[in-house]
């Protein structure tokens, strides 16, 4: 799939990874980007090909409508995300549901009311923005690691379910980028330009995953050894950090 000439929702625009979706896509030719947000009014896209669109993941009335709004959308990212730092153990069970029904619940419902459309206009695409921390977690991560590996393996999924109707389903797995919900990290951190690129660059090539950085190649590398040898090692990074 080439991105010249597609319609795309991308959910989670209005900053980080999700805003240079949007960018990106424009720059490649997309003829039209819904952009999404829960306030879409706070929205700054100077191109006529852009439509301010609002989804809040966590309202299932505003995806059923979106998908009504959106009936000639060929290409769906599933970028938006939060990120509460909540403990398993210890952390408000409120904040780990608000994570696992973002991640998970919320994309597959923006999956379930896309998909169809998607059907519609000859099958397209949908783009699953994940993370490294599908395949781990790290102290103080337990929350929205659990999360993004149930979106991992939803992603896994609805890939084959949607095979048939001639949908690809892609993940993008990275460590962390420059963006506001890694505020808090002291690491190393992509540009996040560097998603959508290589994302889409994958896409025109039928990829269905997307290893952005070495964190994520590495972890993903790891996954064949034993879990004693790889949680040794990143405490080892962690304490070198």
């Amino acid at each position: 799939m080439d991105a010249a000439g597609q319609i795309a929702v991308v959910t989670g625009a209005n900053r980080g990874i999700g805003r240079e979706f949007v960018l990106e896509l424009l720059e490649r030719g997309a003829t039209t980007v819904y952009a999404t947000a829960r306030r879409p009014e706070l929205l700054e896209f100077d191109d006529p090909r852009v439509v301010p669109l609002r989804i809040d993941l966590l309202d299932h009335g505003s995806v059923v409508g979106a998908a009504e709004t959106a009936r000639d959308v060929t290409l769906l990212v599933n970028n938006a995300g939060i990120s509460t730092g909540a403990s398993l153990l210890t952390g408000e069970l409120a904040e780990i549901h608000r994570e696992m029904d973002t991640h998970f619940w919320g994309t597959l419902d923006m999956i379930r009311a896309f998909s169809p459309v998607l059907a519609a206009n000859g099958g397209g695409a949908i783009v699953n923005v994940l993370s490294a921390l599908s395949w781990f977690a790290a102290p103080g991560t337990g929350s929205y690691a659990a999360a993004k590996a149930a979106e991992w393996n939803l992603t896994n999924g609805v890939r084959l379910e949607l095979a048939d109707q001639g949908t690809l389903v892609q993940g993008v797995h990275l460590g962390a980028a420059a963006t506001d919900i890694s505020a808090g990290y002291d690491g190393p951190k992509i540009d996040p330009q560097e998603v959508p690129r290589r994302s889409l660059d994958a896409l025109a090539t039928e990829s269905i995953e997307v290893v952005v950085d070495d964190w994520s190649a590495m972890v993903k590398a790891s996954l064949s050894r034993s879990p004693a040898e790889f949680y040794g090692q990143l405490g080892e990074l962690l304490r070198a950090g």
